[in-house]
C-alpha cells in the first residue's frame, strides 16, 4: 500500500500548527459553518474530531451546551489554548478512535477532510463505531470531505502554493489509487529560516464508502449537502457535508452498494 515512511498520527499537527491559521483562515464561510453545526446540535454537547487550533470550535462554543475537541497534536492544542475563547473548548489529546472522551454528545463532527487522516479503511470504520457509541439516541455525526476524482487519483503533482519576496512554498504530492491513499510535502523556503518540510498523508473514501461505514455503525444518512450552506449535492459537487443520525432507519449494506 502506498504510504509515506516515517509519518505517524502526530506528524501533521506538529508540521502545520504554526501556520495553520494563516494558510487555512479562508476555508469556507465560518459563520455559516458554525450556524449549521449549532442547529444540528440543538443546544446539546458537541464533540469535534481533529479540533486543531479551534478554528470552528471556539466560535461554536457559545452557541451550544459544551464543546469538547480531540486532537493528537500537542502543538495544535497549545495554539487553541492560547487564543481568545480557547478556554471555552474542552481540549482532549488523543486520536479519533481510541482517544475519544466518554459521555454522550448531541453532535459529533469532523471537518475539512480530517477523517481521512485515519489512513486505513479499518480505522475509519472504527471511528464511525466509536462516535456512534458516544451519541445520544437522536445524536448526529457530520463529516465534511472532498469527493474523490478518479481521473486525478493517480496523478503525481508538483506546483507552487505561494510566492512572496522572501518566501516560496512548493507543493509536491503523489498517490496510490488502488489503496485510495495520497501523500505529499509542502516545501516552505524562506530567506532567513531556510527550508521547512510540512508533510501530509491521507486515505480517502467515497461518499458511498462512508455511507457503508456509517450503516455498519448503526447510523443512517439524513442529509448530504454540497457545503455547510446546505446547497444541493449532485454528481459534480467537489465536496460533501454528510449528516448521519443515530435515530435514522439504516438501509442494508446491499442497498448502499447498489
Amino acid at each position: 500500500m502506498g504510504s509515506m515512511r516515517g509519518y505517524d498520527d502526530e506528524t501533521y499537527g506538529e508540521a502545520f500548527a504554526d501556520i495553520y491559521d494563516d494558510w487555512y483562515a479562508d476555508l469556507g464561510d465560518l459563520d455559516t459553518t458554525v450556524a449549521t453545526l449549532a442547529e444540528l446540535a440543538r443546544g446539546g454537547r458537541v464533540l469535534e474530531l481533529g479540533v486543531g487550533t479551534g478554528r470552528i470550535a471556539i466560535p461554536l462554543a457559545p452557541l451550544v451546551g459544551e464543546v469538547l475537541g480531540v486532537d493528537t497534536s500537542a502543538a495544535m492544542l497549545d495554539r487553541l489554548a492560547s487564543k481568545l475563547g480557547g478556554d471555552r473548548v474542552g481540549a482532549v489529546r488523543g486520536d479519533m478512535v481510541d482517544g475519544l472522551p466518554q459521555g454522550l454528545f448531541a453532535l459529533a463532527f469532523v471537518a475539512y477532510n480530517t477523517l481521512f487522516n485515519l489512513r486505513t479503511a479499518a480505522r475509519q470504520a472504527e471511528c464511525f463505531r466509536a462516535v456512534a457509541d458516544r451519541l445520544t439516541p437522536d445524536g448526529a455525526f457530520l463529516v465534511e470531505a472532498f469527493v474523490p476524482d478518479p481521473v486525478r487519483a493517480s496523478e503525481a503533482d508538483i506546483g507552487v502554493r505561494s510566492i512572496s519576496a522572501d518566501r516560496v512554498v512548493l507543493a509536491v504530492s503523489t498517490s496510490d489509487p488502488r489503496a485510495q491513499t495520497a501523500w505529499g510535502q509542502y516545501i516552505d523556503i524562506t530567506e532567513t529560516g531556510g527550508i521547512r518540510l510540512r508533510p501530509w498523508s491521507i486515505r480517502w473514501a467515497t461518499p458511498a464508502q462512508l455511507d457503508v461505514m456509517a450503516a455498519e455503525a448503526g447510523l443512517g444518512l439524513e442529509h448530504r449537502w454540497a457545503g455547510f450552506d446546505r446547497s444541493e449535492f449532485d454528481l459534480d459537487s467537489p465536496r460533501h457535508v454528510s449528516v448521519y443520525r443515530k435515530s435514522n432507519r439504516v438501509p442494508s449494506r446491499e442497498s448502499l452498494r447498489s
